[in-house]
């Protein structure tokens, strides 16, 4: 089998077999295959495509490509959730205790943030103590004694999408609806978990910026799940503006807190409960209906916030914060952001919010880029509310006067106001499954 061959087949258009997909894979881990030849072919698919089974058959050779974590182990059936992406994206921190807490395992591994999003491992690590790294036993142990642990991602889940990656982002083959699936799905897959629930976001603080082209990615995401052996659905929701009110690692952790305690914003409350319940539905718990009402339960009575401090305390984590927040520390320089007009919030573009969140110090632009804690965004009014002149629009937190300066221009150029109410835009957009 010669590389040249797969890459003249694809440019022609045609399906790649199984053998040649695995070939390319191994070939390229193993630098058999070089770069050039590997890019030839990334942008032959780019521009050909590939279809279902094709992208099925490429999602588990770079699954198989490194370790597969095995969680036999643990009983019941063991459920991943995945986003897309976004800004003030904390469902995890409040979707992963309920469903604990309703008797589901959850075995989750999660990533860093880069860029304007979020990463759930960073916002963990706002908590003072808590570690994030676990060797395999304590984390078999943590899930099987208490239903509950999320750690960081090993090094060599999935190490073919992580060198393909790389060359993708310098190749301009990043957009392409099946090497995003492939990319999304071959980390799950080797995570371990018998099903999969995936939040497909879409808008400006989004991947993909409009309905149509999430919803084919959730599609073919949901496929090559399927098609992998692992039940696999998918929620389409809007990220036009951040969720939640909070930006920010400490101050996502506080909201996702204050869920847990009954109270918080109705979108984030929303959104976490659909996705737990989805979780809960593809376990065997139940029709979505039920499932909603025993994820509310475990929120009105406590015991999801319960599994939370258990978590907390089980990772080496100072689990006071749940009643002190003070323990979190705070930010040396804090500012209002103020309209300058009446009106109505029209819209607040989630990117610029997440880039401004960046600016102030809670995101990195590289992956060694130091993380302030305590920096962010608290978003007084969103899309939607009655804005006053000098009213408090949002509230940023920084331990730089100058990262403040620089990101109240982006908050300031982020929102728009208009004179009339604009209407209520649903969070939920589409399931597929």
């Amino acid at each position: 089998m010669r590389m040249y061959d797969i890459i003249e087949k694809k440019r022609d258009g045609k399906e790649l077999t199984q053998e040649e997909i695995e070939y390319f894979i191994k070939g390229y881990c193993e630098d058999s295959i070089p770069d050039y030849q590997a890019s030839a072919l990334l942008m032959a698919i780019f521009l050909k495509g590939m279809n279902e089974n094709e992208t099925a058959i490429l999602t588990q050779a770079m699954a198989n490509s490194g370790d597969m974590i095995d969680l036999s182990e643990i009983d019941g059936v063991k459920v991943d959730k995945h986003s897309t992406g976004g800004v003030g994206d904390k469902t995890t921190l409040i979707l992963a205790p309920i469903c604990a807490a309703c008797g589901i395992p959850v075995a989750k591994m999660s990533g860093r943030g880069l860029g304007h999003t979020g990463g759930t491992i960073d916002k963990l690590e706002s908590i003072p103590g808590f570690k994030t790294s676990l060797t395999n036993d304590e984390f078999i142990k943590n899930v099987k004694e208490i239903g509950l642990a999320v750690v960081g991602q090993t090094g060599n889940l999935a190490p073919a999408d992580k060198k393909l990656y790389a060359l993708r982002d310098v190749t301009a083959t990043v957009d392409n609806i099946s090497l995003i699936a492939s990319s999304i799905m071959s980390k799950k897959i080797a995570s371990g978990a018998d099903c999969i629930v995936l939040d497909v976001k879409v808008g400006s603080g989004a991947f993909m910026k409009t309905i149509e082209q999430s919803v084919e990615l959730a599609k073919l995401m949901v496929k090559t799940g399927n098609l992998n052996n692992r039940k696999t659905v998918a929620v389409v929701t809007d990220m036009d503006i951040p969720l939640g009110n909070s930006i920010g690692n400490s101050l996502e952790v506080i909201e996702a807190i204050e869920i847990l305690k009954g109270r918080g914003p109705e979108d984030l409350k929303e959104l976490s409960l659909e996705l737990a319940a989805r979780m809960l539905q593809v376990s065997g718990a139940g029709d979505i209906n039920t499932c909603i009402k025993l994820a509310q339960k475990a929120l009105d009575n406590g015991s999801a916030l319960e599994k939370l401090r258990y978590m907390i305390d089980r990772q080496g984590g100072n689990s006071h914060v749940i009643d002190d927040y003070k323990l979190f520390g705070s930010s040396n320089e804090v500012c209002e952001c103020v309209s300058c007009e009446d009106g109505y919030i029209d819209g607040i573009r989630a990117d610029a919010l997440g880039v401004a969140s960046m600016v102030l110090g809670a995101g990195r632009e590289t992956k060694d880029s130091h993380i302030d804690y305590c920096a962010g965004i608290i978003l007084n009014k969103k899309r939607g509310m009655e804005v006053k002149k000098g009213e408090t629009i949002a509230t940023l937190y920084s331990s730089s006067i100058k990262k403040i300066e620089e990101a109240k221009k982006i908050v300031k150029n982020s929102v728009t106001i208009s004179k009339k109410q604009p209407e209520k835009r649903p969070l939920i957009l589409s399931n597929v499954d």
